[in-house]
């Protein structure tokens, strides 16, 4: 057993963090570099920053993962998942940053492109994977004595939700140094921890996540060398939702990953409530990590908005330093992951 843990954590960190000095000077050659928004005056120092990291974490979990494909194939659609997640998020980083197109890839593109990965996924799933859509209930008794939930046909849209929900939220973590590294790390433990308890056989890919987000972490952690891009963080929550599925425990990525669906409901909020009220805001800014950053530009943008008979529902200006909101934001998965492990005993 210890080869399935142990080795993957090691294999996938050594390669990512091998591979940390060559890709940053490459990416900072080819220019690929990060664009920051303005309204955000502490992260201006930031521009210019390599992206497209997400390779690196790609790297390690392949490569690691390709030599247990045959003794443990439960882990093929997880990593089929991964990458193609993956993939998209590369063809938007490289029309970003490499050919500087503002808007990456078209909303239609990466939501057909998710549609699709998602659909495959699914038809592996109902046609070959001899797992159920059927629905583990956090509480109820653990894997072999909990209930579970029946569907129906319902499970296929619920899936679709799961899916591309939590990649979504995924994405809009990543904007912190080593935040969604941070957060994803303790996920991706917590799964491996219920992987090697439930013998499912998919925890050398879990531990190839571990290893790869420990050795990116090397370079990502505040002040960061290299960002994750789309390219990781698509590829990251497609993992997770792909590794509940594959133990049944969809459910569980609303406690483990709250944190992806917070800061996701956080930009649907603000979208929508922007344009019921032709202005408004709910937050000073999102995702809601951002809300949490003190905002030069806030104290101007009431007034204009004030006088323009606008308003702000949660106005506080908030002081708290990114290596704070990391942290934060990380102990609280930390503490969610220790409550789903409670949700299965």
């Amino acid at each position: 057993m210890s080869e399935k843990i142990l080795i993957p954590v090691a294999a996938s960190f050594l390669i990512t963090a091998l591979l940390g000095p060559i890709l940053i000077p490459a990416l900072r050659r080819l220019k690929v570099g990060q664009t920051e928004r303005e309204e955000l005056k502490s992260h201006l120092q930031k521009a210019g920053t390599p992206t497209m990291g997400g390779l690196m974490i790609l790297a390690g979990i392949i490569i690691t993962s390709i030599f247990y494909v045959k003794s443990d194939p439960k882990i093929l659609p997880i990593l089929f998942v991964t990458i193609g997640f993956g993939i998209i998020g590369f063809l938007d980083d490289y029309l970003k940053v490499v050919l500087k197109r503002s808007d990456g890839l078209l909303a239609w593109q990466k939501m057909l492109g998710q549609i699709l990965i998602t659909g495959i996924f699914l038809v592996y799933m109902v046609k070959f994977s001899g797992i159920s859509l059927n629905i583990l209930l956090p509480f109820t008794g653990g894997v072999d004595h909990g209930l579970y939930l029946h569907l129906g046909w319902l499970a296929v849209p619920v899936l679709f939700l799961a899916m591309i929900g939590t990649v979504n939220g995924a994405n809009f973590t990543d904007g912190l140094d080593g935040l969604a590294s941070s957060v994803t790390l303790l996920i991706a433990t917590f799964f491996t921890v219920v992987a090697i308890g439930t013998k499912s056989g998919i925890e050398p890919i879990t531990c190839a996540v571990v290893g790869a987000l420990l050795g990116f972490l090397l370079f990502n952690v505040h002040p960061a060398s290299i960002f994750m891009g789309d390219t990781g963080s698509l590829a990251l929550g497609g993992f997770v939702a792909s590794a509940a599925y594959m133990m049944q425990m969809p459910l569980f990525i609303l406690i483990v990953a709250l944190v992806y669906w917070v800061e996701l409901l956080s930009v649907m909020l603000q979208v929508v409530y922007f344009k019921m009220t032709k202005g408004g805001r709910i937050f000073l800014m999102t995702p809601i990590h951002h809300h949490f950053e003190k905002n030069a530009r806030f104290p101007e943008m009431k007034k204009e908005m004030q006088n323009k008979g606008k308003k702000i529902l949660f106005s506080k200006e908030w002081h708290w330093s990114e290596t704070r909101i990391v942290a934060v934001f990380s102990i609280v998965t930390a503490l969610l992951c220790l409550a789903a492990l409670a949700g299965l005993s």
